[in-house]
C-alpha cells in the first residue's frame, strides 16, 4: 500500500466521524446557545447527541493529528521524519490547511469535554457550545486535505 493509499484510508475512515458530527449537529444547534437551565432539561437523546458530539469530535481530532498530518505531508514529500508535531503543524499552516491557533484551541476544548468533573459544568458547557459553533472548521481541515490529493 502506498503512502497515498494509505492516507485515503485514513481520509475514509475519518469520514465516519464527520457523518455522526454533522448528525448531531443538526439537532444540537437547534439548542444552541445551551446552559446550565436548558442542559439539565436535555432528555437522554439529546444528551446521547451531546455524547457523540464529544466522542467523534475526540475521533476525528485523533485521526487528523495522529495519522491523517502525517500522511498528508508524506504524499508532498514533506520529510517527517525527526520532525514533532509543532512542526508539522506549521507546515500545514503554511500550506493553508490548518491554523496553529486554532488547532490549539481545539486541543484545549478537547481536554475540558474528555473528563467528567461534577464541579466543572460551566467550563463544560463552553466547551459544548464552543464545538457546536466550531466543530465545522475540523470537518474543513479534512476536506481541504481531500480536495489536494483528488488534485495531485
Amino acid at each position: 500500500m502506498t503512502i497515498k493509499d494509505r492516507l485515503i484510508s485514513y481520509l475514509k475512515e475519518s469520514e465516519i466521524h464527520i457523518e455522526r458530527l454533522k448528525d448531531v449537529l443538526v439537532e444540537l444547534k437547534k439548542l444552541y446557545p445551551i446552559d446550565y437551565d436548558k442542559l439539565e432539561d436535555f432528555d437522554s437523546s439529546q444528551k446521547d447527541k451531546l455524547d457523540v458530539l464529544a466522542f467523534r469530535f475526540s475521533k476525528l481530532q485523533d485521526i487528523l493529528g495522529a495519522k491523517i498530518f502525517r500522511k498528508y505531508l508524506e504524499v508532498l514529500n514533506y520529510p517527517i521524519q525527526d520532525k514533532n508535531f509543532l512542526e508539522l503543524l506549521k507546515e500545514l499552516n503554511k500550506e493553508n490547511i490548518v491554523d496553529i491557533d486554532k488547532w490549539a484551541e481545539f486541543r484545549a476544548v478537547r481536554n475540558s469535554i474528555a473528563h467528567d468533573y461534577p464541579y466543572n459544568n460551566d467550563e463544560k458547557i463552553e466547551a459544548i457550545n464552543y464545538l457546536i459553533q466550531n466543530v465545522e472548521y475540523l470537518i474543513e481541515i479534512k476536506e481541504k486535505i481531500e480536495a489536494n490529493i483528488k488534485r495531485s
